[in-house]
């Protein structure tokens, strides 16, 4: 593992200055901390402050940043304006980064970075990632470090917990646009709604947590927290569906397979 990590350092600092997508999570922080060893002040980590990015995440990702020592910069994305990504369709993550893609190219080509260092692992790749075809669209513009060294997830967090990174250890977020079955319209609303009641969930202390929204008829919440944690959602379950009803869910349900990534992609 670490030749992988000398050859990665090697490769971004043969592209002399770059921007690093960076959400705060193990990845990107891995990503954005190799880079700065390779490149230091020419390396930009970039944060996109979004509807569908928790504002607690956001926090998160400035703390890390300058836990790394990088320069780090927060720009404004609204999701709900680029074509496609509203209707929530299975290419929903094609379309939000590409319209990402493109505000840190923009960013590029104003001010003198060469390449944008995107932190996708080879762990992902290999399930259903549409996010991913923007990327390789985007040709030399984009480079993956992990997936082009074959970097896998448990991997990078190896590689975390050696640098030092308070995030070794994170669990995996996923953008709030996960919260939605395809074909189910986004709406600037739906996104708040979820994010207040999963920011409620977290403060009670749950550790992973998600809140899928299933209102094509009926306003349904189904909450995924991992298995060790379903008693407190059992021993807390009044204040929990009072909560969510008061943010406007109809049904509070809780699903007892327990939380898994992706689990909106499972009736593909």
């Amino acid at each position: 593992m670490q030749e992988n990590i000398e050859l990665i350092k090697e490769a971004i600092a043969k592209k002399e200055s770059v921007i690093i997508a960076f959400s705060g999570g193990v990845d990107s922080a891995t990503l954005a901390a190799l880079a700065y060893e390779a490149l230091g002040k020419r390396a930009l980590a970039v944060t996109a402050k979004s509807l569908t990015f928790p504002k607690r995440e956001l926090k998160s990702a400035e703390y890390t940043a300058s836990e790394i020592g990088i320069s780090h910069r927060v720009v404004h994305f609204n999701e709900l304006k680029v074509p496609g990504f509203a209707l929530n369709t299975q290419e929903r993550c094609y379309h939000c980064k590409k319209g990402l893609l493109h505000i840190l190219i923009d960013i590029a080509d104003k001010e003198g970075f060469n390449v944008i260092l995107e932190g996708t692992n080879a762990s992902e790749i290999q399930g259903y990632r549409p996010g991913y075809k923007a990327i390789v669209e985007a040709g030399g513009r984009v480079f993956t470090p992990f997936t082009e060294f074959g970097m896998t997830k448990d991997e990078v967090r190896r590689t975390a917990r050696t640098i030092g990174l308070s995030v070794a250890d994170k669990p995996s977020m996923a953008c709030l646009s996960t919260r939605f079955p395809y074909g189910q319209a986004i709406t600037k609303q739906a996104l708040k709604r979820v994010g207040a009641a999963e920011d409620y969930l977290f403060s009670m202390g749950f550790t992973q947590v998600r809140v899928r929204d299933h209102s094509d008829r009926s306003s349904i919440a189904r909450v995924e927290v991992i298995p060790s944690e379903t008693y407190k959602v059992l021993q807390d379950r009044e204040r929990i569906v009072y909560r969510l009803k008061q943010l406007g869910f109809d049904y509070v349900t809780l699903d007892i397979e327990g939380f898994r990534s992706g689990s909106m992609d499972e009736v593909l």
